[in-house]
């Protein structure tokens, strides 16, 4: 791949989200990544249902790859890209990995936990908050979630059979 620029660690986040979306899941992605050489360590989407696992969110795929790769239950140093505000559950493990930074696209005002809802790394039982820096390709990416929820609230097409 030399001589040609490498995407950006959240279009490859928005790529993975879009593969989520195809294979009907939510569609949210995550990135790992290490900020000093530009590796990406896992990529993943949400796979809830593919392999009923409620754990199954992008984040915590990509926390469990990134961490057997490199042989550790902590990430520090390297950060974490992720199409949608983490939930709850997510930013409890993202605290507990010691992911130096969070990147992520859309707000999600219902059900996050970094800046909606229990705000994880506020919280005094949390060890560890990264740097947080929100809205990137917010716009993309909202607009992922938005068409996939449309979808599926759309009612079948008359005279199918």
């Amino acid at each position: 791949m030399s001589g040609l620029a490498r995407p950006a660690p959240m279009a490859i986040a928005l790529e993975e989200a879009r593969a989520a979306a195809r294979r009907g899941e939510t569609p949210v992605g995550a990135v790992i990544v290490d900020p000093s050489s530009g590796r990406i360590l896992a990529r993943e989407g949400n796979r809830t249902r593919a392999l009923r696992d409620p754990t199954a969110h992008a984040e915590i795929l990509a926390i469990r790859a990134a961490c057997r790769r490199l042989g550790s239950e902590r990430l520090a140093g390297l950060d974490i890209h992720v199409t949608l505000e983490p939930c709850p559950f997510c930013a409890a493990a993202i605290a507990a990995a010691r992911l130096r930074r969070l990147f992520y696209g859309a707000p999600d005002p219902r059900s996050g936990g970094v800046e909606h809802g229990p705000r994880i790394f506020s919280h005094p039982q949390s060890h560890h908050r990264p740097e947080i820096y929100p809205g990137i390709a917010e716009a993309e990416a909202a607009a992922l979630m938005r068409d996939f929820f449309a979808a599926l609230r759309k009612p079948p097409c008359a005279g199918r059979g």
